[in-house]
């Protein structure tokens, strides 16, 4: 089991009151996605004025409804390829929203040496999600790497509300550059296995 899935799992019990909320409501768990990239919209406008802590708490509630949409989906039997295109995508305007306030905020800190950091983040975060992406096109699985979203989220949140982000952009980069990289090796290395590689 995975860190933020033992997590998950010890925050599900209050959870299924909200999912079962949303269940006997109807509520559209495509909704719900959205609404908690609208909430880190929030969060990246906090980071941006440098509310740290506010930004934390914003943070949490947003990714209970990243968290709880796929459950509603089950429950509602609504899930679909195009709710998890949906999900996908959205997932990544929330990382640009909470990345972009920061590279505001260090810029309006006059810190070029961080906004480079966050920006090369922000750039590594996309990249984390489209190795696999087009790693998926043409393998079955590329799920290698430890700095997905679930880890990056985490993180952002412990550095919102420890005042430490400086810190944690750099564990988020170095990971994230770490997973892009064992990602393109994994995929070469697939592709070999499987006589699958186009000659050079």
């Amino acid at each position: 089991m995975t860190f933020t899935g033992a997590i998950g799992r010890a925050c599900l019990f209050p959870l299924r009151a909200i999912i079962a909320l949303c269940v006997a409501l109807r509520i559209h768990p495509n909704v719900l996605t959205l609404t908690g990239v609208i909430i880190n919209g929030a969060a990246g406008w906090a980071l941006a004025v440098g509310g740290f802590g506010l930004a934390g708490w914003i943070m949490l509630v947003a990714n209970i409804f990243d968290f709880i949409d796929g459950k509603v989906a089950d429950e509602l039997k609504l899930s679909s390829r195009f709710g998890g295109f949906w999900d996908s995508v959205m997932d990544r305007f929330s990382d640009l929203f909470i990345l972009t306030g920061l590279i505001y905020l260090y810029a309006t800190l006059g810190r070029p040496d961080y906004v480079l950091i966050a920006a090369l983040t922000l750039t590594f975060s996309v990249m984390t999600s489209y190795t696999r992406a087009r790693a998926e096109s043409i393998i079955p699985l590329c799920k290698v790497g430890f700095m997905e979203r679930p880890e990056r989220i985490v993180l952002f949140m412990i550095g919102a509300f420890t005042n430490r982000m400086a810190a944690v952009l750099w564990v988020i980069l170095v990971l994230s550059v770490l997973t892009v990289l064992d990602r393109i090796y994994f995929t070469w290395r697939e592709l070999r296995s499987d006589n699958r590689e186009l000659p050079a």
